[in-house]
């Protein structure tokens, strides 16, 4: 009878082991991972500063979120013929505190800077440099980046561009890509998901 009492006594150890086991694995698998989700955004403000001159500034917001109202933007955007500008942005997450590190979307973008990129577009020959019209339709086409990532990469929170001599009307496309484990010096404005995707018109005076 103590014989069998032990042996049973055995077994609820084995037992007890692997069932231990088996949770240690199971949570194992179950460590939180990091999520590669787009930033929320609600509000942009682009800054041209020029060499010279006054800054010229556009917005776009979009107080409620992800609720059911659409982004809006500002503008015209007016630039002045023939004046080179530097590009730069401040991005926002205003549903969250000014000191929560994630209200300064701007700063997040650097930090996984090889994780994003801005791609652009124009028409009507608005800027005499870069020429064409931008490289969301084709990344190859020339584009001013003016930072990058750590890998060598262009992100596209500073880019340089000039104006064309001539006085004109277009419009200004900016489209931001979320490209965790995508980006790459192949990747297009199609890879990754998108955090931003603005147009605004434009005037050349």
């Amino acid at each position: 009878m103590r014989s069998l009492t032990l042996e049973k006594v055995k077994l609820l150890g084995s037992i007890l082991l692997i069932v231990c086991f088996s949770f240690l694995m199971g949570c194992s698998d179950e460590d939180p991972v990091k999520q590669d989700v787009p930033e929320f955004i609600s509000s942009v403000k682009l800054i041209f500063t020029p060499v010279t001159g006054a800054v010229v500034t556009a917005t776009a917001s979009d107080p409620d979120g992800i609720g059911p109202g659409d982004i809006t933007v500002s503008g015209p955007i007016k630039l002045i013929k023939n004046v080179p500008y530097k590009l730069s942005f401040e991005i926002l997450n205003n549903l969250a505190a000014p000191t929560d590190p994630e209200y300064n979307v701007s700063d997040e973008i650097e930090e996984e800077g090889d994780e994003h990129q801005f791609f652009f577009a124009w028409t009507n020959s608005i800027f005499s440099n870069p020429i064409g019209n931008g490289n969301i339709d084709n990344p190859s086409d020339p584009l001013n980046y003016a930072d990058e990532d750590v890998n060598g990469l262009p992100i596209g929170l500073l880019t340089n561009w000039t104006v064309t001599d001539i006085a004109t009307t277009g419009t200004f496309t900016l489209l931001l890509k979320h490209q965790p484990d995508l980006k790459s010096n192949t990747s297009t404005s199609n890879d990754g998901e998108t955090d931003l995707d603005l147009t605004f018109d434009v005037t050349v005076e």
